[in-house]
């Protein structure tokens, strides 16, 4: 630091925590020992898409970790029946101890024997941690119990009774299934440090609300915004265009879980509309992908497909003043309604003719095509003020503000979601913003800038609406590092049979990342080591099934998105990656498919996943090699300056 004139606001701020020399000393020692500590271990998962059971199963298994762990542990005393039994428990401990539990003759022994192997178990995934950091995680619950447990040797003479007293007292007493319970989601918390989700949460499964319940639950976390994510981070904003495509696109796939009973959404202004504009119109073209045949009826499955056709209208429209309103954003071309011609049931797209395969646009008016009616205008108000006063939504939203980015550099590895948007000579494809040209990691943090400007500044203001144009840009325009195609193609998928006319071209980047001395220049532009550090991404599915592989650039840039969705396994060929960087390299996870469901039994609940090491280091890292690390060594910089401020007289101690 400084000489302590500069300093001295700061110092004596800092006397207030540490109020004696003995102080300073104490918390420099503590944290010079935790610096050489290993590495926590990180866990990276991408592309989520709403699919809360197999979420939850595998943040629960760690990719494996704990299995592992189990295996390092046990290999020699437990069968690997019992393995798999000791490692259900601990993945789902509520679910699993209604059905292990023996007879009450026999649950006592059960209980302490069960106890002692998880004692184990969590003695292996805390051994990384100061105490302080186990005594956190456990979150006060048998807190003093778990930690004479930790760290009493039951081996030694003196001890064993003692050790053994506490389980079996605990046991006795009717504690047992609560204490396993905590015991459970400690080793859950320990076996990953930190969890990095690199990007979309949202859209395609059910359960985005609960998946985000339990990411907010986590006690470290970072989250890479990927383009659904925007899109719903938009809608919370009050966008009307995104609200409009987070709309078409549950009604698209026939859910409406999230959307209804995640965020208490109402659609009844939408189905209003849609019986009034729409009732006599079939809308074949906008029946839902899913539907079950089971709890919908014919009736509603058609209610949706003319919600659905009302909403996307509206969406084509309100997409349409954005792109009028922001030139710069060279879209032009995507304003189509006015290229109709529905006496002819034609529309014409770059100079040419193309029939429509539904020619019925009822709210289309060819003077002013791309001007809301007032029922259109009166559902969009509704919708709005429902998704502003979603309070969960607006909860969920703020948290991903408060954890998220469209990139972040951790411990020397590049994470984002899609991609760095690039000219077809390998430069970085530029964005004129305001009043200035963007490109790479600067058009990433113009672009994060725009998106909080979008939901945080006051309402009505030119802020405001600049940042949420932004934000539904992030969703489809063609230098969007969330997006990475050239263009989105909805009305043509919809309304156009010539397949030609459905393509969306990916960014060049995607091909660019396949070679190595590209992907070196990329983490070099960002301020990276390229021999040791790696480009993290989902978005684009990796495509097993055709040998494709989640390396590229010779390892430097890895792919996580493997199908987590099961929209997506058909054509990938498993249920996704996960990534595993630990004080010992790197693990990459591929999760198989299975046809069943999560079931009660104990087989059901052992991952299935095969891991191969990427990289595999000769010596540990240790937290003195991390960004955590480095934050440390600043903390005992100015401790150290405290402590000499102290013995100087500079600042002077309290005494009692």
């Amino acid at each position: 630091m400084k000489p302590y004139s500069e300093h001295m606001r700061y110092l004596k701020h800092l006397a207030k925590e540490f109020s004696s020399q003995e102080a300073v000393a104490e918390a420099i020692i503590n944290l010079e020992a935790q610096l050489n500590l290993p590495k926590g271990t990180e866990h990276f998962i991408s592309d989520i898409h709403g699919e809360y059971e197999a979420f939850s199963k595998l943040v629960s298994h760690a990719s494996g970790s704990i299995k592992r762990k189990i295996e390092e542990i046990f290999q020699e005393t437990l069968s690997a029946k019992e393995q798999v039994q000791l490692g259900a428990l601990i993945y789902d401990p509520d679910r699993m101890l209604g059905t292990m539990l023996p007879g009450a003759d026999e649950q006592d022994q059960w209980y302490q024997n069960t106890l002692y192997r998880m004692i184990q178990v969590l003695r292996a995934v805390a051994s990384k941690y100061p105490r302080f950091k186990v005594r956190q995680l456990i979150e006060g619950r048998f807190e003093g119990l778990v930690e004479e447990l930790l760290y009493e040797k039951e081996t030694l003479p003196d001890k064993a009774m003692y050790y053994q007293s506490i389980i079996r007292t605990t046991v006795a007493s009717g504690h047992g299934r609560a204490f396993i319970v905590v015991i459970a989601e400690a080793i859950q918390r320990l076996a990953i440090d930190h969890l990095h989700v690199v990007g979309d949460i949202f859209d395609r499964g059910p359960g985005a609300h609960l998946i985000m319940d339990r990411l907010m639950s986590y006690h470290s976390i970072d989250i890479q915004w990927g383009n659904h994510d925007i899109l719903w981070m938009g809608a919370a904003s009050g966008c009307d265009a995104c609200i409009a495509n987070v709309i078409r696109i549950s009604l698209r796939h026939g859910n409406m879980d999230t959307l209804i009973d995640g965020y208490a959404i109402s659609l009844l202004p939408l189905a209003s509309l849609a019986i009034e504009i729409y009732g006599d119109d079939s809308c074949d073209l906008f029946l839902p992908q899913k539907f079950n045949a089971s709890s919908d009826s014919e009736g509603e499955r058609r209610m949706m497909a003319q919600m659905h056709k009302a909403i996307t209208v509206i969406q084509f429209k309100l997409e349409a003043q954005i792109i009028a309103r922001r030139p710069e954003y060279g879209l032009e071309d995507r304003r189509l309604l006015h290229h109709l011609d529905l006496e002819q049931g034609t529309v014409k797209i770059d100079d040419q003719m193309h029939p429509l395969k539904d020619a019925l646009f009822q709210t289309v008016a060819p003077e002013s095509p791309y001007t809301l009616t007032s029922a259109e205008q009166h559902v969009m108000d509704r919708l709005k003020v429902a998704f502003l006063h979603s309070e969960k939504l607006q909860q969920h939203t703020r948290f991903l503000f408060n954890k998220g980015s469209i990139h972040k550099i951790y411990n020397g590895n590049l994470l984002y979601h899609g991609c760095i948007p690039m000219n077809s000579d390998g430069s970085f494809t530029s964005l004129h913003l305001g009043n200035k040209e963007y490109e790479g990691s600067e058009l990433m943090e113009a672009f994060d800038n725009l998106v909080r400007q979008g939901f945080f500044c006051s309402e009505d203001s030119i802020e405001k609406q600049s940042g949420q144009d932004a934000m539904w840009y992030l969703w489809c325009g063609p230098c969007s590092p969330l997006f990475g195609k050239d263009k989105m193609t909805t009305f043509e998928q919809y309304f156009i049979a010539d397949k030609a006319t459905h393509k969306e071209p990916r960014n060049i980047y995607y091909t660019f990342r396949d070679d190595e001395q590209m992907v070196k220049r990329m983490l070099e532009r960002f301020g990276l080591n390229p021999e040791t550090g790696h480009i993290i991404n989902g978005h684009v599915p990796v495509i097993v099934k055709e040998k494709e592989r989640p390396q590229k650039g010779r390892g430097r840039l890895l792919v996580i998105d493997g199908g987590f969705a099961k929209a997506y396994q058909k054509k990938t060929g498993i249920a996704g990656y996960t990534l595993v960087s630990n004080s010992w390299g790197l693990l990459l996870a591929t999760h198989q498919r299975k046809v069943d469901d999560l079931l009660s039994n104990t087989a059901a609940h052992d991952i299935d996943c095969t891991t191969e090491i990427l990289e595999n280091r000769k010596q540990r890292i240790r937290i003195k090699d991390t960004d955590v690390g480095r934050e440390m060594r600043q903390t005992i910089e100015e401790l150290t300056t405290l402590h000499e401020a102290y013995q100087k007289g500079i600042i002077v101690q309290d005494r009692v």
